[in-house]
């Protein structure tokens, strides 16, 4: 349940972490679909699950998860998160909200081995539109909430997520990195100079964070994978950073809430464009079946 503890921790440090929230039966069903997957080159499909090009140490993503199977679906409006997602994106009774509660921006099962790593980004003073935190007359307004979701242990020396509490608010970087780093080695190396804190989580943890937080991956120095599931939710009105649709058989089987979460819009066409020729005008780079 949505706590004011939970709201309170959310807008002070931009994030909470709901522990046990999630059923290890539940974790290790994600796990064995997840592994269902065979090994698929960068900018590859299996079915309609996408690996993503990414540098070799930030390791293997698999975007459109929700495809992957029934487990990944329950994610898409799981009952332990849903209504801390309507609160931190707020919205929820006026224009904003007109094509439904949230929006599934992504969805990427990420596995990771030893030396791997995502270097620090964001942060509230390099704010965008998508990911920002606002709170304005007593409701917040987010514009990207990330579940993130371990399925193994994730402690000392396992590639934890650091944050930088607070930093979702600030206006100025951190004026203690070396003078002499450039901008992309601030983002390209493993470690940091901020006051980061390393996350530390079970299997059945949840970690929700505000994307516009100071956020990254530490360098995993423990043999072994790091096997985690990222859900990124927004408002409805927002559309997918990196051009994926949802499959029509995904589409059919979900509940009408998780259609609308799934894909919030719909088109009116007029009688002399039929759906088959609006999407035969469409440049799209996905397998068939999204049809």
């Amino acid at each position: 349940m949505l706590s004011d503890l939970d709201l309170y921790q959310f807008d002070l440090n931009g994030y909470v972490i709901l522990r046990g929230a999630l059923g290890l039966d539940e974790v290790a069903e994600l796990e064995r679909q997840l592994d269902a997957i065979p090994p698929i080159n960068p900018n590859k499909w299996f079915g309609h699950v996408h690996r993503e090009n990414l540098p070799e140490e930030r390791g293997v993503s698999l975007q459109q998860i929700y495809e992957a199977g029934p487990a990944f679906e329950k994610l898409i409006d799981h009952p332990a998160y849903f209504e801390h997602l309507k609160a931190f994106i707020g919205n929820q009774d006026d224009f904003d909200s007109h094509h439904g509660p949230i929006y599934i921006d992504e969805c990427f099962g990420l596995i990771r081995g030893p030396g791997g790593f995502i270097g620090m980004h964001s942060g509230g003073f390099k704010r965008t539109k998508r990911t920002q935190f606002r709170y304005h007359n007593h409701e917040f307004h987010c514009g990207q909430v990330n579940v993130f979701i371990p399925l193994t242990d994730i402690g000392p020396g396992d590639g934890a997520t650091l944050v930088v509490p607070g930093s979702h608010k600030s206006n100025l970087p951190y004026p203690r990195k070396n003078p002499q780093s450039t901008p992309s080695d601030q983002i390209d190396k493993p470690t940091s100079p901020e006051p980061t804190v390393e996350v530390h989580l079970k299997r059945g943890d949840v970690l929700m964070f505000v994307d516009a937080i100071r956020h990254g991956g530490a360098k995993r120095t423990n043999p072994g994978l790091r096997k985690v599931v990222i859900y990124r939710f927004g408002p409805s009105w927002g559309n997918s950073r990196h051009g994926y649709l949802p499959s029509k058989a995904l589409l059919e089987r979900l509940t009408p809430q998780q259609r609308k979460i799934v894909q919030p819009q719909t088109y009116r066409l007029p009688p002399s464009l039929t759906p088959d020729e609006l999407m035969a005008g469409l440049k799209m780079t996905a397998p068939e079946g999204f049809r």
